[in-house]
């Protein structure tokens, strides 16, 4: 099978569907893999390192998804992409159907095996939603202290507070993924943190 990479093109999107250490993986099993010039680069990877694993560094998206079986993105196809794809091809990526429906209706049009990361489920578990919503939670906290900087709008305060002046208090809505990280950024910044969670267990596991 050939393995395809493409730079990703959504913008704001610096992450890349594969590392080098997984085309060493895949060459090991008999699989090509093709990766688009600069396509880690965003992602602090040059372009030796892919070919060091043993893939084929290509010039352009096009020659990817023309040759590929197999299309390894992160986000979902964007629309200058969708003449892009081969009938009958498989396709990985977080796609969130419900926000495109002339993506969803273009996928369909042409066949194309669409692996949603956002969906695969392990043991009640969605093992590639975590990592994600890990770095969401963490970076939140340092988002929205950064906006109560008066230099951003806000007014002023101070997560961890200072002699003489109390903590700023933070309320997390939900107690998952996000919010945990979010509570454990938080409160080591020195805020007051409250979570809300209609799940008692979530809480009371929190609180512990």
């Amino acid at each position: 099978m050939i393995v395809g990479v493409p730079r990703e093109i959504k913008e704001e999107e610096y992450r890349v569907g594969l590392l080098p250490d997984a085309v060493s993986i895949l060459r090991g099993r008999g699989h090509s893999v093709l990766v688009e010039k600069g396509a880690g680069e965003a992602a602090g990877i040059e372009d030796e390192e892919y070919a060091n694993r043993g893939a084929d560094i290509v010039s352009s998206s096009k020659e990817i998804f023309e040759r590929a079986d197999l299309v390894v993105k992160v986000k979902e196809p964007q629309p200058s992409e969708y003449d892009l794809l081969q009938e009958g091809q498989i396709l990985f990526a977080y796609f969130h159907f419900a926000s495109s429906r002339s993506m969803t209706e273009t996928l369909l049009k042409r066949r194309i095996t669409a692996v949603a990361y956002e969906m695969v489920e392990e043991e009640g578990i969605l093992p590639l939603l975590v990592p994600m919503s890990e770095i969401a939670g963490r970076l939140a906290p340092q988002e929205g202290a950064k906006y109560l900087e008066k230099e951003y709008g806000g007014k002023g305060v101070l997560l961890s507070g200072a002699t003489g002046v109390s903590p700023a208090r933070v309320v997390i809505i939900g107690g998952g993924t996000v919010g945990l990280n979010s509570a454990i950024i938080s409160s080591g910044m020195g805020a007051e943190v409250y979570v809300l969670d209609i799940n008692l267990d979530r809480l009371r596991y929190l609180r512990n």
